[in-house]
C-alpha cells in the first residue's frame, strides 16, 4: 500500500516533483506555490505567480501542481508528457523520474479547495507516456469554481479523456453534488482492467468501462485563467490542500458504497 500523509518537513521529492509539465517550458518557470505542514500540502497562486507558456497557451493560464512522474526527450523534439493541442517542443528536457506510477488499485485523496469563478482545482492521472499511445487520462476530480454554490454542491469532474490512446474512449461528466468543496471530502476511484468507478466519500458516483491498463501518474494542480477575470478579482488566491493519498493494490480495494 502507498500512503502520503505529508508527514515530513517538507515535500518527499522521491515522490513529488513541484514543477507542471516542465519540459515545455522550464523547471525555473513552472515552479508550484506550495508548502508541506501539519500533515498537509497546501497548493496556492499568489497574485503575482506568472503565466504557465505564456503566448502559447490559450486560453492563459496560472499553475502551482506536483506530479509523480515526468520525463522528456532532448531540447527541440516533442517528446514529452501531455503536449499542447497541435504539439509541443521541449525547450528543457527532463529526466526520467518514476516518483509513484500505479497500475489497477483504489486510489483515494482527502482533500478541500479554495477556488473562484476563475480558478479550478484537480487531481488526475495520466499515462507516463513511455510510449505516445500510453498517454490517457483518468480525472478523479476537477472542479471549477464557476460551478460550485458555496457552502451547499458543487459540480465535481469525473471520468476519461484519451488524448492520443486509440483504444481509451472520451468518457467524462461533471456531476453536480450536494458538498461544500471548501471542507475535506474523499475523492476515488477504484481502477481495474474492465472498469473505473468514481466515488466521493464512499458513494459512488460514476462507472467507465474500459479505462487505460497502463502505469500512470499523479498529477495535482491548481489552476487560474486571467482571462475570465471581471476587473475586481485579480486579489484572489486559489488554493488546493491535500491531507492524504492513498493507494490500495488490486486485490486488497473493497468496494465503495452504492
Amino acid at each position: 500500500m502507498f500512503l502520503e500523509e505529508f508527514d515530513g518537513p517538507g515535500l518527499d521529492t522521491s515522490v513529488w516533483l513541484p514543477h507542471y509539465l516542465p519540459a515545455w517550458s522550464s523547471r525555473a518557470a513552472t515552479a508550484a506555490t506550495y508548502a508541506v505542514a501539519d500533515s498537509c500540502l497546501r497548493l496556492w497562486i499568489p497574485p503575482g505567480q506568472g503565466l504557465w507558456m505564456p503566448g502559447e497557451q490559450d486560453p492563459p493560464l496560472r499553475v502551482s501542481g506536483v506530479q509523480s512522474g515526468n520525463h522528456s526527450g532532448p531540447v527541440g523534439g516533442g517528446v514529452g508528457q501531455q503536449p499542447l493541442p497541435g504539439g509541443s517542443v521541449v525547450r528543457e528536457e527532463q529526466p526520467r523520474f518514476e516518483g509513484f506510477l500505479p497500475r489497477f488499485g483504489e486510489l483515494s485523496m482527502r482533500a478541500r479547495m479554495t477556488v473562484s469563478p476563475r480558478s479550478m482545482a484537480a487531481w488526475w492521472m495520466v499515462g507516463f507516456e513511455d510510449r505516445p499511445e500510453r498517454s490517457a487520462e483518468i480525472c478523479v476530480f476537477e472542479v471549477f469554481g464557476d460551478a460550485v454554490e458555496a457552502g451547499r454542491s458543487a459540480a465535481v469532474g469525473m471520468g476519461l479523456h484519451p488524448f492520443r490512446d486509440p483504444r481509451v474512449t472520451d468518457d467524462f461528466a461533471a456531476v453536480p453534488l450536494p458538498i461544500d468543496v471548501a471542507a475535506p471530502h474523499d475523492y476515488a476511484v477504484r481502477w481495474t482492467a474492465e472498469e473505473a468507478v468514481f466515488s466521493v466519500d464512499g458513494a459512488e458516483v460514476r462507472r467507465c468501462p474500459r479505462p487505460p491498463d497502463y502505469p500512470m501518474q499523479m498529477m495535482v494542480a491548481v489552476f487560474d485563467f486571467p482571462g475570465r477575470s471581471t476587473g475586481d478579482d485579480d486579489h484572489l488566491v486559489p488554493e488546493l490542500a491535500v491531507d492524504r493519498l492513498r493507494w490500495i493494490p488490486p486485490g486488497e480495494v473493497a468496494a465503495p458504497r452504492g
